[in-house]
């Protein structure tokens, strides 16, 4: 079955730096879109950044472009969220997510239970 595990989070103090990886398997990871989402206490979900199937083509929301970078490594079945310059506002629990289809948002059917980050002083 479809499992996806992230890992990384944690605590950081603004301006610090955090690394997510999502572990991918029960399914060809380099034949799906993935994207990196985020939900604050709250709030709704809101997509982050997804990446293309080689790694060749990234989007990023406007509140995160030139701080986060996703990456992928197919061969380890594994999806990366570089976040830099992290921000309070950053703060929420972060999944990942196998993308369906593509619109102006990316739609998802699985996703991780998610890794916690808070960015507090």
């Amino acid at each position: 079955q479809v499992q996806l595990v992230e890992s990384g989070g944690g605590l950081v103090q603004p301006e610090g730096a955090l690394r997510l990886s999502c572990a991918a398997s029960g399914f060809t990871f380099s034949s799906y879109y993935m994207t990196w989402v985020r939900q604050a206490p709250g709030k709704g979900p809101e997509w982050v950044s997804y990446i293309n199937l080689s790694g060749s083509s990234t989007r990023y929301i406007d509140s995160v472009k030139g701080r986060f970078t996703i990456s992928r490594d197919n061969a380890k079945n594994t999806l990366y969220l570089q976040m830099n310059s992290l921000k309070p506002e950053d703060t929420a629990l972060y999944y990942c997510a196998r993308v369906t289809v593509m619109t102006k948002a990316p739609i998802w059917d699985y996703r991780g239970q998610g890794t916690q980050v808070t960015v507090s002083s």
